[in-house]
């Protein structure tokens, strides 16, 4: 029996690890996360029946009901079956000494205990919650984020630990008797120190993402900023000429009324008009921050064909800095231009809607076809999501760093898929966070 309740352990904490660390899904076909259940009980009751915990065994199975359980990859999950197995090994050694030191004194042959696998599993499940809560959970990282490089690290970090222990431990459990309870708090305090290490290298790796992170927040921001004073510096040379060429205009004018041609004057000042009608900013929000950026992207979509309408209105700023306003926005409309640029009627709604304590704002815009209803915010169609998706995580942290709430769903609007995001965003909170 404590052979197939081992099996069961080690399977759970597979699954929490590539589920919760690696952010993979299992299967939808239920009959391979049936079999993916049969094979690791099977391995269970073999071991059981021929009372051993075989290494053959262990491998096969652990890496069979990997791969049926999950949806990815075989290459892939082919080599997490493998680092996990090798890691996790690691932390129940680690696991195992504890229990054995603290409980027997060093070793379990000659003892009636035999039910120290099981704590030692419960307190290697401790650590992975740990390490899932305190630093993944927390900074939105996950193991399928950090480099190829401290993955390494970890593993051979792991490694020298347990080499090293190994040989204490053997060491400590035949000679136990000379030794007093100051000598096994030592050894109890250095593995302590071996997983914290282990905690510390895991720590570099996270301040290594999130700096990436920021870094490519900041190119981004600069960029869109970048485009919108090539579009504002564009617009001023346009109305540089047009107001050096005035001059000519007006004589142009006089000399049609000298010679009293009306329907020409007529014709003129309306070219003229229509000229002059092209400096003016076609979208007026209130914010005139605001206003910069929804006609930038407005003169963005007449390039592309793309239908874009702006409908309400707000009272005056919203209080929000440059910054944030740009990242919202800015990547709001952005993703939501190159989705509907990819349909055959593209189309861009931004709504605005103002109350005494809160600001909402929807972006829609028409997609390809409708999307499965998202989990979460930090998701991209895209292909490449190691270099794609930060737009949509910088909206939800500037959207969560003014205590606001979103929404996305996708829905059909006149037989037209569309994918819309809601936001709320108290005004009190984007007030108090500026210092106005």
């Amino acid at each position: 029996m404590i052979y197939i309740i081992d099996s069961i352990s080690n399977y759970l904490i597979y699954l929490f690890i590539i589920h919760f660390g690696f952010r993979l899904n299992p299967r939808k076909n239920r009959l391979f996360i049936a079999a993916s259940v049969l094979i690791m009980l099977s391995a269970g009751v073999c071991n059981a029946y021929f009372d051993t915990n075989s290494p053959i065994v262990y491998i096969l199975w652990s890496a069979l009901s990997i791969c049926l359980f999950f949806n990815d990859r075989l290459g892939h999950l082919l080599v997490l079956s493998a680092s996990l197995m090798y890691f996790t090994g690691i932390v129940d050694t680690f696991s195992v000494m504890l229990i054995q030191v603290v409980l027997t004194g060093g070793g379990v042959e000659g003892t009636d205990i035999s039910w120290w696998m099981e704590p030692a599993y419960l307190l290697s499940f401790l650590v992975y919650l740990l390490v899932y809560l305190r630093l993944f959970k927390k900074n939105d990282v996950y193991l399928c984020d950090i480099k190829l490089t401290y993955k390494l690290a970890l593993l051979m970090q792991g490694g020298i630990f347990q080499m090293f222990y190994n040989f204490v431990f053997a060491f400590f459990n035949e000679n136990h008797a000379m030794y007093g309870p100051d000598a096994y708090a030592v050894f109890f305090i250095s593995i302590w120190g071996a997983v914290y290490s282990i905690f510390l290298t895991l720590g570099l790796a996270i301040k290594n993402i999130l700096s990436g992170r920021q870094n490519r927040e900041l190119q981004s921001f600069m960029s869109m900023q970048k485009q919108q004073y090539d579009y504002q510096l564009q617009q001023s040379e346009a109305l540089r000429r047009f107001k050096h060429d005035l001059v000519n205009h007006i004589g142009v004018l006089r000399e049609l009324a000298n010679q009293k041609k009306t329907e020409e004057i007529k014709a003129y000042i309306d070219t003229i008009w229509n000229i002059q009608n092209e400096f003016d900013l076609k979208i007026h929000t209130g914010d005139s921050s605001l206003d910069v950026i929804m006609n930038y992207y407005l003169y963005l979509s007449e390039k592309e064909n793309i239908d874009f309408a702006v409908t309400g209105k707000l009272a005056g700023k919203t209080g929000f800095d440059m910054f944030d306003i740009t990242t919202l926005m800015g990547n709001m409309l952005q993703n939501a231009m190159e989705a509907a640029v990819q349909t055959a009627i593209p189309k861009i709604r931004v709504e605005f809607i103002e109350h005494k304590k809160e600001i909402f704002i929807v972006v829609s815009n028409s997609v390809a076809e409708k999307m499965k209803k998202p989990k979460g915010f930090l998701m991209t169609s895209k292909k490449d999501t190691a270099n794609h998706g930060y737009g949509l995580k910088n909206i939800a942290a500037t959207v969560h760093r003014h205590h606001g709430e979103f929404y996305m769903d996708s829905i059909v609007e006149n037989g037209q898929a569309m994918f819309k995001i809601s936001i709320a965003i108290p005004r009190d909170a984007i007030l108090k966070e500026n210092g106005v």
